[in-house]
């Protein structure tokens, strides 16, 4: 599978799971913008990238890239995101078929990658634990009337 469809299938995972907490989904046309969905969360607006990890074998961790790649017909650039970007990234592991919600500013805080580890035999959690499936905070959030223009 090459990199492309992990992410449309990421979004679609992202997509249905917006659907079954009854919020809205508007996708933008394109693929030029910072993020990848926009939620409608009880009337706010949520900007949301999607992002599809991978399993590092070594490591045993789930890994993601947390910057932005652009491609064109000579070379492909990855550039950092900036906090204005999205609201929330949601990065999505298909085995065990699972998200973790992270607020941007979060997600921009991490140098080039972060290390999910799903493993439960470990002295103590990562400092990503925390939003491991953590969908109230987009709630939150909207609930707080954050959206930004």
């Amino acid at each position: 599978m090459d990199t492309k469809l992990k992410g449309d299938i990421a979004e679609q995972a992202a997509i249905l799971r917006a659907l079954n907490r009854g919020w809205g989904v508007l996708t933008p046309v394109g693929d030029r913008l910072p993020y990848d969905l926009v939620l409608d969360v009880e009337g706010a607006l949520v900007k949301v990238q999607v992002k599809c990890a991978w399993f590092d074998k070594p490591s045993r961790n789930h890994v993601v890239d947390n910057r932005r790649t652009r491609t064109n017909r000579r070379a492909m650039v990855r550039e950092a995101y900036q906090a204005g970007d999205f609201d929330f990234a949601l990065v999505y592991l298909p085995e065990p078929d699972l998200f973790y919600v992270f607020p941007v500013e979060v997600f921009i805080g991490y140098g080039s990658e972060i290390h999910m580890v799903e493993a439960d035999k470990r002295q103590r959690k990562p400092g990503s634990a925390e939003y491991r499936d953590a969908w109230d905070l987009i709630l939150q959030w909207a609930a707080r009337g954050e959206t930004r223009a």
